[in-house]
């Protein structure tokens, strides 16, 4: 499926979509019928709605087609050297897990499947990457690295703009769901000292 994800890996082997000119990366996805996949799961519910369908296959334009083998973890916690891209999972699931203050072991997150993006807020920002990433099957996947990102920003502004319009929509919304969650957390918290302070009440002399 993804080795005719563009045209250009066929005419520009090697060439990174932020080195071609204009005229090339439109034919790299002109008829490309996996380029037109990306661009749908690019604007599905679990990535990108804001963007037109036009919009996003300029998008998928500048991004760059990877194979992930099964098994490998190609994002790994606390990363900080390698955090200028995300991905756009294409076909296969990938594991996002975590390493809690409690434990040593990774405790699992979440699977994500196809049309799901993986590792905006390092695009972003550049920081340490929060959460570590394995493929659990074959991942067939498109990279958008801050170099293309940039090249997209100066080549066609109004679409990097929605772009990134987008992406901070995504971040926001997951900043929001957290900070249900930590409300809810407390609360039991809360509810559960309420609890054991009624069974074990504190001793007069030491309160």
């Amino acid at each position: 499926m993804l080795k005719n994800l563009f045209a250009h890996l066929k005419t520009s082997a090697g060439t990174a979509p932020e080195s071609m000119r204009p005229e090339e990366r439109k034919r790299s996805v002109k008829g490309s019928s996996t380029a037109e996949l990306a661009a749908k799961l690019l604007i599905a519910p679990t990535a990108l709605m804001q963007l037109s369908p036009e919009e996003a296959l300029i998008v998928v334009s500048y991004m760059t087609p990877r194979k992930i083998a099964r098994g490998t973890t190609f994002i790994k916690e606390g990363d900080k050297a390698d955090t200028g891209y995300m991905v756009l999972l294409l076909e296969g699931e990938v594991t996002v897990e975590n390493i809690t203050v409690s434990r040593r072991e990774p405790v699992t997150v979440t699977v994500l499947g196809p049309g799901s993006l993986i590792g905006e807020m390092g695009l972003v920002d550049g920081q340490a990457r929060l959460a570590s990433c394995t493929a659990t099957s074959a991942v067939r996947c498109a990279n958008l690295s801050r170099a293309a990102l940039e090249k997209l920003s100066a080549d066609d502004p109004a679409t990097a703009a929605k772009l990134m319009l987008a992406v901070s929509s995504r971040i926001a919304d997951r900043l929001r769901d957290t900070t249900e969650k930590l409300k809810l957390y407390s609360q039991l918290v809360l509810a559960m000292q309420q609890e054991i302070d009624h069974l074990m009440p504190t001793p007069r002399h030491l309160r």
